[in-house]
């Protein structure tokens, strides 16, 4: 039957505010998030055996409607009330797991995108969205991609200025965070330092690089454990001696990124000491 392949792209947070917990457990963030060059691909191929299968290049990951993609597709196919036809989903995974990158959503909302063109069913962006909303909070990012600020619980977006060309390294060190763990952390606590979101957005718009790297702020950093903290914080202090103009972790961690003027700048550092490296640059829009 037919099949499409579709690229899954990363993205990183510019900033990252967290407010109260929400009566749905949710937390209300405010977030500017750009999509990199880094990428999944996913292969979509429909078939006759009515179930929906995911397979990876990581044998780590689930392979049923656990993994994101897996539910992202019954999620599509509840929504048209298709329930006879199968899914199956092969994704080359480029980009780090549990890194704050949003590989998960990145390859989920790609499915969606892939089932729309397959199946022809032309559902229109706000139905789109809303089956984003319904699989996770970055999926409704990750279906456009580009530069967004992101509020809510990371399902309502508005659309910035892109950012200027540049360079961007992100180091992914061999710790993992919990998300649950660090939303916990934050609850309660007296958060020092966040991020100036309306400075971030004024920077976008005067396209000014240096100002925005000046912006620069994740106040999940703050939530980690001690040793942890100070592993993003020397990355980052070797991202700025590597002459990066600005540095912080992404999303809930633990990748930690760096923006430079020039990808070749963003090349030539070397922090592999630390982890696996990427040297990437900004994605538009899908």
């Amino acid at each position: 039957m037919k099949k499409l392949t579709v690229e899954a792209r990363a993205k990183v947070n510019l900033t990252l505010d967290v407010g109260a917990k929400r009566p749905d457990g949710y937390h209300n963030v405010v977030t500017v998030m750009q999509t990199v060059s880094l990428c999944d691909t996913v292969d979509i191929r429909l078939s006759k055996t009515g179930k929906i299968r995911v397979m990876s290049t990581r044998p780590d990951l689930p392979t049923d409607l656990h993994n994101l993609a897996g539910k992202a597709a019954k999620a599509f196919l509840d929504y048209i009330g298709f329930h006879n036809i199968g899914v199956e989903v092969n994704i080359i995974k480029r980009i780090p797991d549990r890194a704050g990158l949003a590989g998960g959503s990145a390859d989920a909302a790609a499915v969606l995108r892939g089932l729309d063109e397959l199946l022809g069913t032309g559902l229109t962006d706000a139905e789109l969205l809303k089956i984003c909303a319904s699989v996770g909070s970055d999926v409704p990012f990750c279906l456009y991609g580009g530069t967004a600020l992101a509020t809510g619980r990371g399902e309502v977006l508005t659309e910035l200025p892109e950012l200027p060309e540049c360079g961007i390294l992100i180091v992914k060190p061999g710790f993992s965070a919990s998300t649950p763990a660090l939303f916990a952390a934050l609850d309660g606590r007296e958060v020092r330092r966040r991020p100036d979101n309306e400075k971030a957005r004024k920077a976008l718009g005067d396209r000014d690089l240096r100002a925005l790297a000046g912006c620069l702020g994740n106040v999940f950093e703050e939530a980690l454990e001690d040793e942890e903290r100070r592993i993003v914080v020397d990355i980052k202090s070797a991202l700025m001696e590597a002459g990066a103009l600005g540095a912080c972790m992404t999303g809930t961690g633990s990748a930690v990124f760096g923006i430079f003027p020039t990808l070749k700048e963003a090349e030539k550092a070397d922090l592999s000491r630390f982890g696996s490296t990427f040297a990437v640059c900004p994605a538009k829009m899908l």
